[in-house]
């Protein structure tokens, strides 16, 4: 933050602790919560304003699921680009599976158009059986 010429502030620093003590993806708002039981006095706005910050930064990576609502996660050391997001439509989880195949996949498609890829996503829309058949999801908390 210090190179983009931001302060590090109290409440930054709760946002970031709150954000890398996640391990699913969250919300802005989910992280407004999150952060103000670190410090009550984070504001919605310093949330909104950093979370920008984070994603170019690749300290988090944004997911859009197309229900315009914009999730986050955060990048772990170690964690790759190379996944595919499988979001259930019944529980509304969103569930991040290794998919080592995109990185050829990207770099093929691209390449027959004399591009660099830079982005690309493999998003499966489905529904749960179990949800379906007794109401109840086992992979919901």
């Amino acid at each position: 933050m210090t190179q983009k010429g931001l302060r590090v502030t109290n409440q930054r620093l709760a946002i970031f602790d709150a954000a890398f003590a996640q391990r699913e993806h969250f919300t802005a708002e989910q992280l407004l919560d999150y952060a103000r039981a670190i410090d009550d006095s984070v504001s919605r706005a310093t949330v909104y304003r950093t979370l920008p910050i984070m994603t170019e930064s690749n300290l988090l990576r944004e997911v859009d699921i197309g229900t315009g609502e914009k999730f986050y996660l955060p990048n772990q050391e170690g964690s790759s680009n190379q996944v595919a997001q499988v979001i259930c439509l019944d529980c509304d989880k969103i569930f991040e599976i290794s998919a080592p195949f995109m990185g050829w996949y990207g770099n093929s498609v691209s390449q027959k158009l004399n591009l660099t890829p830079v982005t690309q996503r493999l998003q499966v829309s489905a529904r749960c059986d179990q949800w379906r058949q007794t109401g109840t999801c086992p992979r919901r908390s």
